[in-house]
């Protein structure tokens, strides 16, 4: 009996033996598992921390990483140039980055930060180590812990301080140059007002000497007499042109469909056109949004130029149009004297002009250009001596 009990015994030995055996093996297996792991996520973390500061060194705005009492924790290259800190030589705090006018402020901002978890397109003032003070956007996030604890925040912070100074300046210019086309404009009606008063007596004058003296006037004091009515003529249009020139840019480009099918064809019945001229109108014109009267203006000045002239015992004007995306391309090509090419920039300035001086005021041209830029289009001419010319531009299609 009791060398039976000591067999069992020996047995269950054994197995204990051979189990815990087993267990360890297991054992060492899985700690062998756990260390490769172990190993891996290390070199992971270590991967993903330096791609981490990659990112924040390669960051153009500047990256902040604070504690909740406001310790910055990590700054990146372009933080250090901002701020003028470097955290791995001095301690640094937030609080000490606040302007003073802004302080309530950034405590209000920075409790919504960590009460929604972030902010967005938050704007105010910071002060640099060597007390300058630059105008910052923030967009800040809270960091939190496996508990959803609050931990850190950090931020993207770009310099706008250029970008607002810019900004006020283009407003301050604009405020002035508002003033100034204000001004121009006045003066324009003012000085046309006064020189058109005289100009109305002078004519009349002229003229009721012609009549009163008919009779005791040779044919050269008549001659001279007409040239100076066409030379008053001239002053006279040129007057209502300075002023058409001016007052453009007081009309917005926003109104009314404009059908230019329709102001071409107003055009050619308000306007003389010789029976030895043919206008040929190749496509249908677009219809446009804007001022009407504007299209008019446009239209009118370049064939009546056309027609005018035009030094061929047949005169030809053709119109096309081509629709190229956005913008509708529109010609205008004449069959007469041309344009010598060292005018074909200058015809488009004011008071500038190839042709007879004395049949043109020079500003027909220009109120041209004006109108096709206030329209987002541009305007050019190509034209050869004794054979023509062609005005090119292109008006920006309606927004759908």
């Amino acid at each position: 009996m009791g060398e039976l009990n000591a067999n069992i015994l020996q047995r269950a030995l054994a197995r204990e033996k051979a189990a815990r055996k087993q267990a360890e093996g297991i054992l060492e297996d899985k700690s062998r598992e756990l260390y490769e792991v172990a190993q891996e996520l290390k070199e992971v973390l270590a991967k993903k921390s330096s791609e981490l500061q990659g990112m924040s060194d390669n960051l153009v705005d500047a990256y902040v990483l604070m504690k909740v009492n406001g310790d910055v924790i990590e700054m990146n290259e372009a933080a250090k140039e901002l701020f003028g800190y470097d955290i791995n030589q001095e301690k640094l705090n937030v609080i000490s980055l606040i302007y003073k006018d802004d302080f309530d402020y950034a405590l209000e901002s920075f409790q919504q930060l960590v009460t929604k978890g972030s902010f967005t397109d938050y704007v105010a003032r910071a002060v640099t180590k060597s007390n300058g003070v630059r105008t910052v956007h923030i967009n800040g996030s809270v960091i939190r812990d496996k508990d959803n604890k609050v931990i850190a925040a950090q931020g993207i912070v770009r310099d706008i301080t250029d970008q607002i100074e810019a900004e006020k300046l283009k407003e301050e210019l604009l405020k002035n140059l508002e003033q100034s086309n204000k001004e121009l404009n006045d003066f324009a009606h003012v000085v046309s007002h006064d020189l058109k008063s005289p100009l109305r007596s002078m004519n009349a004058l002229i003229n009721w000497l012609k009549e009163d003296y008919e009779d005791k006037l040779d044919e050269n004091a008549i001659t001279s007499f007409n040239a100076l009515l066409n030379k008053i003529e001239k002053m006279d249009h040129m007057i209502d042109g300075i002023l058409s020139y001016s007052s453009i840019d007081r009309n917005e480009k926003a109104g009314k469909e404009v059908s230019l099918d329709k102001v071409v064809s107003d055009i050619l019945e308000m306007i003389y056109v010789p029976e030895t001229f043919r206008i040929n109108i190749h496509d249908t014109l677009p219809t446009m949004i804007g001022d009407r009267f504007r299209f008019q203006q446009l239209f009118q000045n370049i064939i009546s130029n056309a027609i005018k002239y035009n030094d061929k015992e047949k005169g030809i004007l053709d119109i096309k149009c081509n629709d190229i995306g956005d913008f509708w391309e529109i010609t205008l090509a004449d069959n007469g004297p041309g344009i010598p090419e060292a005018y074909h920039r200058k015809i488009f300035e004011i008071f500038q002009t190839a042709q007879d001086k004395s049949k043109s005021t020079g500003i027909g041209l220009s109120i041209v250009k004006k109108i096709v830029n206030m329209y987002g289009g541009e305007v050019d001419v190509s034209s050869e001596e004794n054979k023509g010319t062609t005005f090119l531009f292109t008006l920006k299609k309606p927004s759908k």
